[in-house]
């Protein structure tokens, strides 16, 4: 038998290393805290549970970089694209899953791999000499002892920055009399989401009680902590300018109000959080508003008058470390090469990213587990660009968590039309990713 290599986290970065080394016959050693120690955003003990939204973005490998590294993983066989496609809810050209049927998924999947033992206890300090190769992939909710014993080891401080969770709301208890179904610019079947108008009036009315209303009192120690820009409560966009929101989760674009066959001054949406379509998160409304008020607020919204809740929504602190000068190409520690860090931890954002980069980890781990030199992707592919960002081209003094995007691909030698830019950037990731994997057979 193979030494086995311990990964340290069942997220969605875990689970996928775990699969991956799995995969190419290394044994492994899941790690996981739950139910042992939970945290203030998980709610199950479940492998790979979805804390905030249930969308895993585009889905589109022509025109978004997302949608291009949700090809490429599932050309490698990642284990959390096929246990989302399989948990697959409506929402228009994005991937949106059921969260529970993902999760319980991904569990039955790893928990059926004879290669793979799941220990469920929380590892307080680095790996000992004696486990060899180690994945840390326990996310931006590392517990305390382990993120301190990652600080003393690296001699540099763990980033930190606020990590926001939407509402979810209960189908039956939406005003379907006022709200209707319409996907922008009518993408997927018609019904993937729930829009609620509001006219200027109460467009402004919304965004003072926003201002005005009463939000969570932060610890002095979090007074610092910035906002990830890609998760930004919706009461801190509002006091950015009264108008704002309408050009983001709120803009009224690609929208007819059916019922008058106009467009609305600003739209509230919902998207489908579960198979039956009986839970409805409300899209980009992350929020620090103290629980109360998130309900006498968002019943102000018009189709939402008598919103029954199943969830509200929070805020957690999330860390990262500085990875651009701690870790190697190949995701390993400089300063303790038997230990690799994935997902979240290394600062890129993104459930998909996460994932992306758990495969990474998980497929260089098994490289050197049989005696082999990591193979890294090609840098021109969607895996290729967050690995190169993440492990040495992002300026480290400004490093922040980061999804995935065309703007971390290397540019065409020649000039490419903006209009078909994206188009030859997923053309030629997807290209290569492909010659990769044939030389990699060979």
């Amino acid at each position: 038998m193979k030494t086995p290599v311990h990964v340290i986290g069942g997220g969605l970065a875990g689970s996928e290393a775990a699969w991956q080394l799995a995969r190419a016959g290394v044994p492994v050693v899941l790690h996981e805290m739950r139910p042992v120690q939970g945290t203030d955003a998980h709610h199950t003990d479940g492998l790979a549970e979805l804390v905030c939204s249930n969308s895993f973005r585009s889905d589109d490998p022509n025109a978004s970089a997302v949608g291009v590294l949700h090809e490429e993983m599932r050309r490698l066989g990642s284990l959390i694209l096929g246990c989302g496609d399989a948990a697959r809810v409506p929402a228009g050209s994005a991937l949106a899953v059921d969260r529970d049927d993902f999760s319980a998924r991904v569990t039955a999947a790893i928990e059926a791999e004879p290669l793979i033992e799941i220990r469920r206890e929380r590892v307080d300090g680095l790996p000992p000499p004696e486990w060899g190769q180690t994945i840390i992939a326990t996310g931006p909710l590392t517990a305390a002892p382990l993120a301190e014993a990652i600080r003393a080891q690296t001699g540099e401080d763990a980033l930190a920055f606020f990590d926001a969770i939407a509402p979810i709301v209960h189908r039956e208890s939406i005003d379907m009399e006022t709200a209707w179904f319409q996907s922008r610019y009518d993408k997927g079947d018609g019904k993937d989401y729930i829009n609620c108008p509001m006219d200027e009036a109460q467009y402004g009315a919304f965004i003072d009680a926003l201002l005005t209303g009463e939000k969570t009192v932060f610890k002095e120690w979090e007074a610092n902590t910035p906002y990830f820009e890609g998760c930004m409560p919706i009461e801190v966009m509002a006091e950015r300018g009264a108008q704002t929101l309408r050009f983001g989760p709120m803009k009224p674009v690609g929208l007819t109000n059916p019922r008058t066959g106009k467009k609305a001054y600003a739209v509230v949406q919902l998207r489908q959080d579960n198979a039956s379509a009986t839970l409805w998160n409300m899209v980009g409304f992350q929020t620090k508003l103290r629980h109360a008020e998130q309900v006498r607020i968002f019943r102000s919204i018009p189709g939402l008058e008598n919103a029954e809740f199943a969830r509200l929504g929070g805020l957690h602190r999330n860390t990262f470390i500085k990875s651009p000068v701690l870790l190697d190409e190949s995701l390993r520690l400089k300063s303790d090469p038997r230990i690799r860090f994935a997902g979240q931890i290394t600062g890129c954002e993104g459930y998909i990213e996460s994932a992306a980069v758990g495969l990474m980890a998980g497929r260089f781990a098994a490289a050197d587990a049989l005696g082999n030199a990591p193979d890294l992707p090609p840098r021109t592919t969607a895996l290729g660009a967050l690995l190169a960002h993440i492990t040495g081209e992002a300026v480290a003094e400004t490093y922040q968590p980061m999804n995935v995007n065309f703007g971390l691909f290397p540019p065409f030698d020649a000039r490419v039309p903006k209009k078909s830019r994206k188009a030859a950037y997923a053309e030629r990731a997807l290209a290569d990713l492909d010659q990769w994997i044939a030389a990699k057979a060979s």
